[in-house]
């Protein structure tokens, strides 16, 4: 159990012989028999692009209220079936494999339930070192992105993180494979580029509506940018709602970084599966 969560040296827990042997087969249905074949793809005929409306449903109208990552990934995938790697370690962060519509993918997810999907040093490290494998066996990258930033502290600062969190940069910038990102919501300052955008090579980067992509929160970039204007203000939490407001839409818009062509497409939640495929 301390390894499995705290030292992440465990990447899959059996509760017995029988359960180990089980596991071990189907990570081996994901993967080719060596690294220069290809993945044990089934890809139909035609690709399904018909959109599911209840992607549209899991995203709070809040976009400060928690999602679950897991439930996307649910609809994302063959099946719901999405096989887990180090579920009990550095939960901020979601890995492991699926298929898409027949098509062997790795995943790598934000989790905002844990820590508000903030990254730390051992989501990086975590991530950093599956996008490293999917690329040694060929297996497209799927990188879901709702991620506020690096996670701030003493601790993480003295142990490494701008070191740790390089490490997911440099494995996105240097991995060959298709690399498609989805931006659901916040997408901020350096973990946004650690998430592979497009400045790491992602192929194809496509955003929700919900999508926030900035250098940081709407919040503390008005507060530093209008801080005397606030300080003046008789109304000084109207006056941050409402700049607040206009940064997002001038600055943290997905359209507007459309526009920019830091990302290929604004699409519907409900479209993302067939989009992705």
């Amino acid at each position: 159990a301390v390894h499995a969560t705290i030292s992440g040296n465990i990447h899959f827990v059996a509760e017995d012989d029988r359960h180990a042997l089980q596991m071990a087969a189907k990570l081996l249905t994901f993967l080719p028999s060596n690294n220069i074949g290809d993945p044990p793809h089934r890809v139909p005929d035609v690709i399904d692009t018909r959109p599911d409306p209840g992607l549209n449903e899991i995203i709070p109208e809040d976009p400060k209220a928690p999602m679950d990552v897991l439930e996307v990934i649910s609809r994302l995938v063959d099946d719901g079936d999405f096989f887990e790697v180090q579920r009990d370690f550095a939960k901020n962060i979601v890995i492991g494999f699926a298929r898409i519509q027949g098509m062997v993918v790795g995943i790598v997810a934000n989790q905002p339930l844990v820590k508000a999907g903030t990254l730390d040093i051992d989501a990086a490290d975590k991530a950093s070192r599956f996008i490293r494998f999917l690329n040694t066996f060929n297996i497209p990258i799927v990188t879901l992105v709702d991620v506020p930033g690096f996670l701030p502290g003493i601790a993480q600062e003295r142990h490494g993180l701008i070191r740790h969190g390089a490490k997911m940069l440099f494995a996105y910038a240097a991995a060959t494979v298709p690399k498609s990102t989805v931006i659901m919501r916040k997408a901020y300052g350096g973990a946004y580029l650690a998430m592979c955008s497009s400045d790491m090579g992602a192929d194809l980067v496509f955003a929700w509506p919900s999508a926030e992509i900035a250098v940081m929160g709407a919040e503390g970039a008005v507060r530093i940018l209008f801080r005397r204007e606030l300080e003046a203000s008789d109304d000084r939490e109207k006056l941050d709602a409402e700049l607040a407001d206009e940064y997002r839409a001038k600055c943290a818009s997905p359209y507007e970084a459309a526009k920019s062509v830091m990302i290929d497409d604004v699409i519907e939640p409900s479209r993302t599966r067939g989009v992705v495929a």
